[in-house]
């Protein structure tokens, strides 16, 4: 795992590379890999890269970047995993090529200079990483699959950037912290910006599963490589042939996932999927499994230790646990902000540090994440309310657009629409106004109302209207070039893994756990398991109302039947109760004291509503008030 970054500079107009600025542009970074540093510049002084490294797999000098091919003609900056490295070399020494060390950085090169571009079709784990191609005068990278390693570029002064974070990019002389108002639109809705979009106009960042070539005369030729739908199964499995190779796919990916020559341990917090890893990491030979965990102080209910310690006893794990509170959170708030680069409104970033701070001091290097399962097996309760919500679809549209339009304005006459129960209706209301019925995804904020309230000031009039809605529609369009006959829950988990998965909770795993300087795998995304997990019909992820029915049933047998049938929680925070009392003064000052109303982005007085009711407990804004929060202090810090 590492921190990558380089410069093509394809034009002549740009200030001449030299090994002190992409020295400064890797340091930028330097949580990302403490143990080594390196640099490549051209002979020509047009392409230089910036690596530094978190040693993992081979942990000699052998395994240090850049790295280059046997006669230097093709240079490799990489950040990631490569699991199947060791049967990819067996194919390809047998194919005459030649290796120095046992990383599979080392591997990569060896595929490109078989392969091409179509290396990362044979690439399975975690990557984000640049090829310089001299003899051919390009620049190749990609991001992994399933986008759990970041990649961002921008093109400034003739030159082409990239890096694993964006403060890589701003270490280059003259590129500009500039906010980009159509990702910050965006990031109302969504908690963060869809990709390519970055909260810095200018600044992109590379889809999940897209590869890019840059030419050297400076054009860009980005697309996808692989997509995670295909057809159904020839036949119809029972659920225990489903169940079974189910567990076949997570055993091999959890196998491979503990591939390292460092420390592993596990990320518990006591419900299925984080159990489920601990207990095929507990058939191993060998020492106990390293589990973490974290709580919080005085907010007993947000608390899974009891659970996750049931887990620990039952494997005999070597089981560590922080507790934390709100002073913890309000210390941690600009350090997080720094670690993000653009903001990331989820309040688990905050927990998730400090049990990532606790599996560092504890000497362990790599750790395992339950991401994805939820999405893959369809564990939210929300995809049932959902699915209750299409059923009655059809039945609702019959009445006429204006007769929700009548409703809407008397419901706001007759009861408090800034409360909970009255503003779910009010947005019921006018999704029926637009018929809009789609899926749109488990990390909403902001709707159209209240994002027209919260945007009605003189800034934003007379713009370009936007709509989040064709982010979505963008997906379910491909969904449909892909599968036309995909049932709606197919629909709503293709949305997840696109959008809200990719951009929202791997970006916060890599973007938080790296700041710690340590590696987080996700064995749940190895993307054959993927591709089979949405291979499923629907009826066999839930069955009637019993939620990841097939991972359930997987993990019958392998983890204690209180961990399969336990309600689901959720790691979470208590952050609606500490914005209503321990952070409330800090809160309602940074908003509306902040940048943001001053410069004119954002409704002050809107703002004020969302601050006042939810801190009198008319309603819970929390989720309102910390994507807010987060954007001001984002702001403050990187653009003001």
């Amino acid at each position: 795992m590492c921190g990558i970054t380089g410069v093509f500079a394809y034009g002549r107009s740009g200030p001449a590379l030299d090994e002190a600025l992409l020295v400064r542009m890797a340091e930028s970074m330097a949580h990302r890999g403490p143990d080594d540093a390196g640099v490549y510049l051209s002979s020509d002084l047009r392409v230089g890269f910036g690596f530094r490294r978190l040693a993992i797999i081979d942990l000699s000098p052998a395994g240090h970047q850049p790295m280059s091919n046997e006669d230097g003609t093709v240079w490799i900056v990489f950040n990631g995993e490569i699991y199947n490295h060791t049967e990819l070399r067996q194919a390809l020494e047998a194919k005459g090529h030649v290796y120095r060390g046992r990383s599979d950085t080392e591997t990569i090169i060896h595929l490109y200079e078989e392969y091409g571009e179509e290396c990362v079709h044979h690439l399975r784990g975690m990557f984000a990483f640049a090829i310089w191609d001299e003899p051919r005068r390009r620049l190749f990278l990609a991001r992994d699959r399933l986008g759990i390693k970041p990649l961002y570029y921008c093109t400034h002064n003739g030159a082409f950037i990239f890096g694993s974070e964006i403060k890589a990019l701003l270490a280059y002389p003259g590129v500009p912290r500039q906010l980009d108002d159509e990702a910050l639109y965006h990031y109302l809705t969504f908690t963060i910006p869809p990709a390519p979009l970055t909260m810095f106009h200018g600044i992109s960042k590379l889809p999940a599963g897209w590869r890019m070539t840059v030419r050297e005369d400076g054009a860009l030729k980005p697309g996808p490589y692989w997509q995670p739908v295909g057809p159904r199964a020839e036949r119809m499995w029972s659920d225990e042939e489903y169940a079974e190779r189910t567990r076949e796919l997570v055993r091999e990916s959890a196998r491979m996932h503990v591939m390292s020559d460092v420390p592993v341990g596990v990320f518990l917090s006591g419900g299925l999927d984080s159990s489920t890893v601990v207990a095929l990491m507990a058939e191993r030979d060998g020492a106990p499994v390293n589990t973490f965990s974290v709580g919080f102080n005085n907010y007993e209910r947000y608390n899974e230790l009891g659970y996750a310690r049931l887990v620990a006893r039952h494997f005999n794990t070597n089981h560590h646990e922080v507790i934390i509170d709100h002073k913890d959170a309000l210390d941690y708030i600009p350090k997080l902000v720094h670690s993000q680069d653009e903001p990331i409104a989820d309040w688990v970033c905050v927990p998730l540090y400090f049990v990532s701070r606790l599996a560092r001091d504890s000497g362990v290097i790599v750790v395992q994440v339950g991401e994805g399962a939820d999405e893959l097996f369809c564990g939210y309760p929300l995809y049932l309310a959902s699915l209750a919500m299409q059923r009655w679809w059809p039945w609702l549209r019959v009445v006429p657009r204006s007769l929700w339009r009548l409703a809407g304005t008397s419901l706001g006459r007759i009861v408090d629409t800034d409360a909970g129960a009255g503003r779910k209706a009010l947005r019921l209301m006018q999704r029926l106004q637009l018929e809009d019925g789609r899926f749109w995804g488990g990390m909403v904020v902001f709707g159209g109302a209240d994002k027209a309230a919260l945007l009605d000031v003189p800034f934003w009039h007379g713009r370009v209207p936007l709509d989040s809605a064709e982010v979505l529609d963008n997906f379910y369009r491909e969904l449909e070039e892909m599968k036309p006959e995909a049932e709606y829950l197919e629909q709503m988990v293709y949305v997840e893994l696109r959008q809200r998965l990719s951009e929202l909770l791997l970006m916060r795993v890599d973007k938080i756990t790296m700041s710690t300087s340590i590696e987080a795998r996700v064995p749940y995304l190895d993307h054959k398991l993927v591709e089979f997990a949405l291979s499923v019909p629907s009826a066999v992820k839930i069955r009637g109302q019993r939620l990841k029915s097939l991972l359930k049933n997987a993990a019958s047998g392998l983890v204690p039947d209180t961990i399969i049938d336990r309600p689901k929680q959720g790691f979470n925070a208590p952050i609606t109760e500490w914005l209503r009392n321990e952070m409330a003064c800090e809160v309602r000052r940074s908003l509306l004291e902040g940048e943001l109303v001053k410069r004119g982005y954002l409704n002050g007085e809107f703002v004020k509503r969302l601050v006042q009711t939810h801190q009198a407990a008319r309603a819970n804004h929390a989720t309102e008030l910390w994507t807010l929060y987060n954007l001001e202090m984002w702001h403050r810090h990187w653009i003001n």
